[in-house]
């Protein structure tokens, strides 16, 4: 999972931004496509495809950024339930509207997807090379993709006397502290489970 801190509150955002945004939740699934073929994308961008969807309705619907659809608030289709049951419909927008704006943040994020393709098609090797860090050291500070950009292994400070480490200070998946179990035998051959017979 991929996160990034937030640069600040935001009260306000302008139309930019919100593309640029919209860009970056498109980018996990661009480059899952570009690296492993359209056939073996993943469940992965879920979250990203969820919260690019409701940025886009939100940009055509709520705040007036579509030329179409104009300078108007459209209210979602609102569904009132009572004990699981849908009891009554409110039907905010006529139809023909509601295929509007479907059509409108469809267009927004197929837009996004595009120019997040582009650039990740531009700069393969840096997205590539970040991606290989994450690997390495499950977190990246910026600073810390600037230099693996560069081509250069972050330098991590340990917070005493060490000298800065060249790796994770995260233990390796099935490594253990101690080399030996009690009593000086070796330790288990693998960590992973095995089949009861």
């Amino acid at each position: 999972m991929v996160m990034q801190l937030p640069e600040g509150d935001r009260y306000s955002m302008s139309y930019k931004y919100m593309i640029s945004r919209l860009v970056i939740m498109m980018g996990g699934r661009v480059a899952e496509e570009i690296k492993f073929g359209k056939e073996n994308i993943t469940s992965g961008a879920a979250s990203d495809i969820d919260q690019a969807t409701k940025l886009a309705r939100a940009m055509v619907t709520r705040w007036g950024f579509s030329d179409k659809l104009g300078h108007v608030a459209y209210g979602d289709n609102q569904e009132e339930v009572f004990l699981g049951h849908s009891v009554a419909r409110q039907q905010n927008v006529s139809e023909e509207t509601a295929q509007l704006i479907d059509a409108e943040v469809r267009r927004l994020i197929d837009e996004a997807y595009k120019e997040a393709h582009r650039i990740l098609k531009e700069h393969r090797d840096a997205w590539l090379a970040i991606a290989e860090g994450l690997l390495e050291y499950e977190t990246l500070s910026g600073d810390e993709i600037k230099a693996i950009i560069k081509g250069e292994k972050p330098a991590r400070d340990l917070g005493d006397d060490t000298p800065p480490s060249r790796g994770s200070t995260v233990p390796k998946a099935g490594a253990r502290k101690d080399d030996k179990k009690k009593g000086g035998e070796e330790p288990d051959a693998g960590m992973e489970p095995q089949p009861q017979g």
